[in-house]
């Protein structure tokens, strides 16, 4: 089955145009998405968590993503290893980078529910393994919103190509609204506002 765009799936007028600040933040999307050097850029105007902690994503698969977070000075605590803060923040980070990739700029993305299990200190860089649980891309043919879920490993990346220990594993849930849709909503409940203003003028007031 071919994948149609947001906008026709959802019933919108095809042929109509996105604004100019539409049109720019799409290919802004797109930009920082398919070139790890505007990412960087971008993070640093619209994500400074994710700027100041250094996390960078690598493709393993056609599905899958790996997120690698630093050992730096920023992400550890006080007795030398890997925050509980920096692992537990980058996790929804790492998975929102991955599943925005995945969907494009035609979606926003909302993370509603997280489960971080601590497993042991991580005393290293700490990777984290990002494998969806559900078909995506079906649910992204099949328009419209929708709920997905996502499982992390999160491991400890070890010296001299070690094996890696497992520090952390997480369970997430992402909402994702196409933005025709919401646009969708946003004029339908202007034009109701616009109808109880007309009807509001037009009524006649009543004398004390």
């Amino acid at each position: 089955m071919t994948s149609l765009p947001a906008s026709t799936r959802l019933g919108a007028n095809p042929l109509e145009k996105r604004s100019f600040g539409e049109r720019c933040e799409a290919f802004i999307s797109r930009l920082s998405t398919r070139n790890w050097f505007w990412h960087k850029v971008c993070s640093m105007i619209w994500l400074p968590f994710a700027f100041r902690s250094g996390i960078t994503m690598r493709r393993v698969g056609t599905n899958r993503f790996t997120a690698v977070l630093p050992f730096t000075r920023g992400n550890r605590n006080w007795y030398n290893a890997m925050a509980g803060a920096a692992l537990l923040g980058n996790s929804e980070v790492a998975a929102g980078l991955f599943l925005f990739a995945r969907v494009g700029s035609d979606y926003i993305v909302v993370c509603k529910r997280m489960e971080y299990k601590f497993l042991r200190p991580c005393v290293g860089p700490a990777v984290y393994d990002i494998v969806p649980t559900q078909d995506l891309d079906e649910r992204i043919r099949t328009g419209g919103e929708f709920n997905i879920d996502l499982e992390m490993d999160i491991r400890q990346q070890m010296k001299d190509h070690g094996k890696s220990k497992r520090v952390g594993r997480c369970q997430i849930t992402f909402h994702c609204t196409p933005k025709a849709m919401m646009k969708a909503r946003a004029a339908r409940k202007a034009a109701a506002a616009a109808r109880v203003a007309d009807e509001t003028a037009e009524s006649p007031t009543t004398g004390a």
